[in-house]
């Protein structure tokens, strides 16, 4: 996983009018927990805007006055009209001990079944995993060049050894589901689970 580094300095007053007087400064509040004793700091909104609106995942290493840690963002508030980052919650990592997180999906290759003129269905943009630090990647990648019209991908289908997946194994990640100008896409027809999971994805997709 990618690291970036975070300045903050500390915040000598906390609660809400504290954290309405660092708004007022331009500096939004944050947390680091996790680790012992919290800790309530400040940074720019400049510099934690590039980390929050990032398609990305970081670890990020924080000098706060000295105080060296390296977080992950785990909760984030933001104002619910102008959308600007008012709260940042920050959980230090510990090396030995296992996080949870999001990871975002990417997809890599060129399906056969959307070649072929069915339609890309992708459930799921973020996965959730449990893992160590260092066992982080920077994001979950399917391949999904040999799949067909009628197939999906599910969870199960990416087990990796150093992540524990926390979201149902038979979740379908991304499917290719028939169109009106697909044609026939192999040698063998559409099977039986290919079909459910493209009927599992429509009804996700019209839910969401």
């Amino acid at each position: 996983m990618k690291k970036v580094q975070l300045s903050g300095s500390v915040r000598p007053n906390v609660g809400k009018k504290g954290a309405k007087a660092t708004r007022d400064a331009g500096l939004v509040p944050c947390v680091l927990y996790g680790q012992g004793e919290q800790t309530a700091f400040a940074v720019t909104a400049n510099d934690i805007e590039k980390i929050v609106y990032s398609p990305e995942v970081f670890q990020v290493e924080l000098d706060i006055e000295g105080k060296k840690a390296v977080g992950i963002i785990q909760e984030l508030q933001q104002h619910p009209v102008k959308g600007t980052i008012q709260h940042v919650d920050f959980l230090e990592l510990n090396e030995k001990k296992e996080v949870k997180v999001g990871l975002p999906v990417r997809l890599t290759g060129n399906s056969r079944g959307v070649l072929n003129g069915g339609r890309l269905m992708q459930i799921f943009r973020r996965l959730n995993v449990k893992a160590l630090p260092a066992d982080l990647p920077e994001a979950i990648v399917v391949d999904i060049t040999n799949l067909r019209i009628g197939q999906a991908i599910r969870i199960k289908d990416i087990a990796n050894n150093k992540l524990n997946f926390l979201d149902a194994a038979n979740a379908v990640i991304v499917s290719v589901a028939r169109s009106r100008v697909s044609v026939d896409d192999s040698d063998d027809e559409e099977t039986e689970e290919g079909a459910e999971a493209t009927a599992e994805a429509t009804e996700t997709e019209a839910g969401e």
